[in-house]
C-alpha cells in the first residue's frame, strides 16, 4: 500500500536552552520533512473517549512509513504544515507494521 500524498510537513523538536539571566529560552530546530495527507477529525467517533491523546487531537497526518528521527518525540515535537503550527500528541506505527504512520496533531495557529 502506498499512500503518498499532496502535503509536506516539516517536524519541529523544541530545545531549551538559558540565555544570559539564567531564564530558560524555547527555541524549535527542523529535523525531518514528510509528506503525506492531512485531515480534520471532528471528534464524534466513539472510540475517542478511550485515549485522551486522540481526544485532544484536532487533526490527524497520515503517511507512509518513515524512520523518524530518534529525537522526535509527542512530548518535545510539533509539525509546520502550510504556514500552520500542530503540536504533535501521538505517532502511531499501526500494529508495528511499518507500514503507514499516523500522527496526530493539534491545531495551535500560524506561524
Amino acid at each position: 500500500m502506498v499512500i503518498n500524498g499532496n502535503t509536506e510537513a516539516m517536524i519541529q523538536i523544541r530545545t531549551t536552552t538559558k540565555n544570559e539571566i539564567g531564564e530558560a529560552v524555547e527555541n524549535w530546530s527542523d529535523v525531518q520533512m514528510i509528506v503525506g495527507w492531512l485531515d480534520f477529525q471532528g471528534g464524534q467517533a466513539n472510540y475517542l473517549t478511550y485515549n485522551t491523546k486522540l481526544e485532544e487531537s484536532s487533526h490527524v497526518f497520515i503517511s507512509d512509513f518513515y524512520e523518524l528521527d530518534s529525537r522526535i518525540k509527542a512530548e518535545n515535537s510539533r509539525m509546520i504544515i502550510d504556514n500552520g503550527v500542530y503540536d504533535i500528541k501521538y505517532i502511531d506505527d499501526p500494529m508495528g507494521l511499518h507500514k503507514q504512520l499516523e500522527i496526530f496533531l493539534d491545531y495551535t495557529g500560524g506561524q
